[in-house]
């Protein structure tokens, strides 16, 4: 039965109404208060239960659906509890309601009467509703999430697919964001992400759907979109990107976005492949210039060249396990007697057949897969058990550039050290040039742990990026490799000719010493000589081996740098 009036009062002000439902003859009988719960609803349309289910959304059956789910014991009521919207009209705010009740059968069985308290629930229900938004939005741009815009992936290929349709997946990535970062500050960056969203916004389609896929990069879902539509709405978002500034606490800033694209479900069956192969299009278009757009198609040289990485990859592993990484020698000799100086140790990988790969087939797909480390650990190893086991042999060793930031190779050439002492004066370490400029600094403190152990340091492929002689002599280095490139051709290039005499003239005067690669002929040997180079290594004397030419020539001795 409804409440006292004084009840009343109290259920009003807590924003509750009690009500007794005749189910046979669908009437509902309210407490007095029950207009100031359901606010702006005519009383007639809360009347009968058949009234009151035209006002619930989403679900219209859903006090109905309650009832009956449960057997009775005889003379009990039933306990549900369930929660719905109420509202007037599609205009008019939903009023979220909590209905705890009891329904109670008749002769038959059947629910006959039920009563209950509804409840006005509309705080908690936002606090759900904004949770739910969290665990699904970016909160930054307020887009999709990455979990749920792949989830959206997913759901639009396997849609495309039934209806063999064609979508496109888009990551578009936003150019060089971390000099934002560098020159503004977090903040400014950020307010730069959310405005990019805001404008690849208000350019999509109904249907269509975006979403924050990492730091700098936004997913977009282009459903019954081909190839040409995709080529056009690429240029629409990155016109819309790049042609005004973002304006900013800091002041404007200009931006600019690149887009690597692909048709699904023609060329990606799965989400997973979709953003991989958008992902790996996307980096390909940054790499050709910022503020392009590459749009993914079937490259029969890449696929062959992955499947050849994955067997190398696997050869290696397993040869690494094996034992089968060994080294070849290759002389070094003083450019003007000829005498053998040191030999750089090149990595060699025997196979099952007898024949070796050589570093260019290895080296490369190592660093790219980064198996490099473990390559450049046993090489080490290897060098320093030769020169434990020659005492009058130099040999040089290159490394790759990941390795020079390893802790734990540093820790392995100590430790190999100090088992060997005076290994490491006859030890040369070749890095590479572009390692030697990533940074000064840390590359100095590797250097100068090398040299604490007598080691030398050799720049390897000098002239192939753009190491300053100031720079060289701030590492402290003994030895600069001139890249073969610029050697090999010097008996008929006036231009290599200058360039290799520029260097060793350099080079001498900050009594660095030199060595030239790829000499092929005696004509290029020669001129090298009268230049002043004081090494030479390639063809003409000889290539690499996986024999041990000390053993059959005499034991040479490196000349003291200076």
């Amino acid at each position: 039965m409804p409440p006292v009036p004084q009840a009343s009062s109290i259920l009003a002000s807590l924003g509750q109404a009690t009500f007794v439902w005749d189910l046979a003859a669908d009437t509902i009988a309210w407490s007095d208060n029950a207009a100031s719960v359901f606010t702006d609803i005519p009383p007639e349309a809360l009347a009968s239960g058949t009234g009151f289910a035209k006002l619930i959304e989403p679900v219209r059956s859903i006090r109905s659906d309650a009832l009956g789910q449960t057997a009775p014991a005889r003379g009990d009521g039933v306990a549900y509890r369930i929660e719905y919207g109420v509202r007037t009209s599609t205009s008019a705010p939903v009023i979220w309601i909590e209905e705890t009740g009891c329904w109670f059968a008749g002769p038959d069985g059947q629910p006959a009467r039920a009563q209950g308290i509804v409840r006005v629930d509309n705080e908690r229900h936002a606090r759900d509703e904004q949770l739910m938004r969290l665990s699904r939005h970016d909160p930054l741009t307020g887009e999709l999430n990455r979990t749920h815009l792949i989830a959206s992936l997913a759901e639009a290929i396997e849609e495309a697919a039934r209806l063999r349709s064609s979508c496109a997946f888009m990551l578009i990535g936003i150019d060089h964001l971390a000099r934002v970062n560098d020159a503004f500050g977090f903040d400014v960056a950020d307010a730069v992400i959310a405005e990019v969203g805001k404008r690849i916004r208000v350019r999509l389609r109904g249907g269509d759907v975006l979403g924050r896929f990492s730091g700098n990069k936004f997913g977009l879902i282009l459903r019954n979109c081909t190839v040409d539509d995709t080529n056009v709405a690429a240029e629409r978002f990155l016109a819309g990107i790049r042609d005004e500034v973002v304006p900013t606490a800091s002041g404007p800033v200009s931006v600019t976005a690149s887009i690597g694209a692909i048709s699904v479900p023609r060329y990606a069956r799965s989400a997973d492949e979709a953003v991989n192969r958008a992902q790996e299009t996307l980096d390909a278009a940054k790499r050709r210039r910022s503020g392009s757009f590459s749009l993914w198609r079937p490259n029969v040289e890449r696929d062959a060249q992955r499947r050849v990485n994955i067997r190398v990859t696997d050869e290696i592993v397993t040869a690494l396990n094996e034992r089968r990484i060994v080294t070849a020698f290759e002389p070094v000799v003083e450019a003007r007697s000829r005498q053998p100086a040191f030999y750089e140790c090149l990595v060699r990988m025997e196979q099952a057949d007898g024949q070796a790969l050589l570093a260019p087939d290895i080296v490369p797909v190592a660093e790219r897969l980064g198996l490099i480390r473990l390559v450049d650990h046993r090489v080490l190893e290897l060098a320093v058990a030769e020169l434990a086991a020659s005492p009058n042999v130099q040999l040089s060793l290159n490394i790759s550039p990941d390795t020079t930031m390893d802790p734990d190779w540093s820790a392995s050439i100590e430790s190999l050290m100090q088992a060997h002492p005076g290994v490491g004066e006859r030890l040369i370490v070749e890095i590479t040039e572009t390692v030697a400029i990533q940074d000064i600094d840390d590359v100095r403190g590797f250097i100068t742990r090398l040299k604490n152990f007598g080691s030398r340091i050799a720049i390897d492929d000098f002239g192939a990026g753009y190491t300053s002689f100031r720079n060289l002599r701030k590492l402290g280095v003994d030895i600069v490799k001139i890249d073969g490139a610029f050697v090999q051709n010097i008996a008929r290039s006036a231009d290599d000719r200058a360039f290799v005499q520029t260097l060793i003239d350099l080079a001498r005067r900050l009594q660095i010493k030199t060595v030239a690669e790829w000499v092929q002929d005696e004509e290029a040997a020669v001129m090298l000589r009268e230049w002043g180079c004081d090494y030479i290594q390639g063809r003409l004397i000889g290539l690499a081996s996986p024999q041990r030419p000390w053993s059959v020539a005499a034991e040479t001795v490196l000349p003291a740098a200076g």
